[in-house]
């Protein structure tokens, strides 16, 4: 008899442990908000560690991730990028690149950006992922998800995530450097054939269940490290004037483009991360934000640490580091320090219409 209830008890809390388990994935199936990354180098966290490319495409080497994670990562910065800090202020686990090996697990979202990556598939081609096959690859995840959680739960759960792009900037860096395209395409064609481009991507997503967009625009060429170097040690003002010029008229366009889309898809709903506002905000205050250098980058060569030699795996091997990457709004020279990063990403948050508008990114994971 004694065994009898023994064996019950047993019984019971297996049916506890397991009912209890089972619970909890459902809960987090129902609250939880995952986040999809899309983009270049400013949002990726390691896909170049997986792909065949050459080392100046890729960041998995010291002296990248010294200050978080102790090791490099594959992000390009000191520590963490915007979506880390998304993923945190979310209650998400950090993200996973989508080429990490083994992985299947997508309820909390997944990381497909690609550094040098633009919105034309041209752009370092061959050496990256471009953004629509980052969107191809999106729509492989949808499928994965509808296989683990059914048809319904997956629908519910792509229309609740946020989805984050970052691209555009490697886009004009190329136009601006390439006499081939230069000839061949005004300054107003090219941006809108970045714009043309980026647009159809969001309209993949949005066909694969995407509905909540945060759009980042792009900062002035202004703060570059490497674009203050190319014109302190080559002359090149022109070019500078140039670029400028290029992201002046993206970021009104994409702004319009986002605006469109409203009218265009059924419940699509969008935050657009003034990228550019908040540079020149941290570059007018600089001490307001914690920050003593915007101008030199903390890692690399030359009169602003703007040649890309940071780790020492190109042409040029010496570089310098800085003491302190905290203090620097530029890690390398291209790249933004993670403290940078992170008042980006809290000022996107929490920000007013200065910084994110219609809606701040922290509408769109509680709505």
């Amino acid at each position: 008899m004694a065994n009898l209830k023994d064996l019950c008890l047993c019984l019971l809390l297996l049916f506890i442990f397991f009912s209890v388990g089972d619970c909890i994935s459902v809960c987090r199936q129902d609250h939880n908000v995952p986040l999809f990354v899309f983009g270049d180098s400013i949002v990726d966290i390691g896909n170049n560690n997986y792909i065949n490319t050459n080392s100046i495409a890729q960041s998995n080497y010291p002296p990248y991730g010294l200050t978080f994670f102790k090791y490099p990562s594959g992000r390009w910065s000191d520590g963490r990028v915007v979506p880390d800090f998304f993923a945190q202020y979310a209650n998400l686990q950090l993200l996973l690149p989508y080429l990490y090996p083994g992985n299947k697990r997508y309820i909390d979202g997944i990381n497909f950006a690609s550094g040098g990556a633009g919105a034309l598939d041209e752009i370092n081609r061959g050496l990256v992922i471009s953004l629509k096959t980052q969107a191809r690859s999106f729509k492989k995840v949808e499928k994965i998800l509808r296989k683990q959680l059914g048809k319904t739960q997956a629908k519910t759960l792509l229309s609740r995530a946020v989805y984050l792009i970052s691209v555009g900037t490697n886009d004009y860096r190329t136009f601006a450097s390439d006499s081939k395209l230069f000839d061949s395409y005004s300054i107003e064609e090219y941006v809108d054939l970045v714009i043309g481009n980026l647009t159809s991507v969001i309209k993949e997503i949005y066909k694969n269940g995407g509905r909540k967009f945060v759009v980042m625009n792009l900062w002035s060429f202004n703060h570059v490290p490497a674009v203050l170097e190319a014109v302190a040690s080559q002359g090149k003002d022109a070019q500078l004037k140039q670029l400028n010029q290029l992201v002046e008229m993206h970021n009104k366009q994409l702004y319009k483009a986002l605006q469109k889309l409203t009218t265009e898809l059924q419940g699509f709903r969008y935050s657009y991360v003034d990228s550019y506002k908040v540079f020149e905000e941290i570059t007018t205050n600089p001490a307001k934000h914690g920050l003593k250098e915007v101008k030199s980058a903390c890692c690399g060569s030359g009169i602003y640490r703007g040649i890309q030699s940071c780790g020492g795996k190109g042409d040029v091997k010496e570089y310098e580091l800085c003491k302190n990457p905290k203090e620097h709004l530029f890690f390398d020279s291209n790249h933004g320090s993670e403290k940078a990063y992170q008042i980006l990403a809290e000022m996107a948050w929490n920000g007013d219409s200065n910084t994110s508008t219609p809606v701040n990114v922290k509408s769109l994971f509680l709505s």
